[in-house]
């Protein structure tokens, strides 16, 4: 296995190390927001354990997943809301 991996995040290329959540991928790239509520609000991960949904991104064109439960791939394109 490849010790890093090629993720697209919000289109910018960024490499993570095998292993590494889009979670923490993402907050990784200096991306704070990852998605907004009914109202607006931003919001972010919270508990990092796939409870609370804050965390939510579209990974590779799929809406609403928790990415905090997500280990990245290579070649993996996720979206925020930021």
């Amino acid at each position: 296995m490849p010790e890093t991996l090629a993720v697209r995040i919000n289109g910018r290329d960024l490499r993570v190390a095998n292993g590494t959540s889009v979670a923490a991928a993402i907050l990784n790239s200096g991306v704070a927001i990852y998605r907004r509520s009914v109202e607006g609000d931003p919001r972010g991960p919270v508990c990092g354990m796939g409870i609370c949904y804050e965390c939510r991104a579209r990974i590779d064109g799929t809406a609403h997943r928790r990415s905090c439960m997500i280990a990245c791939s290579d070649g993996m394109v996720i979206e925020t809301d930021a």
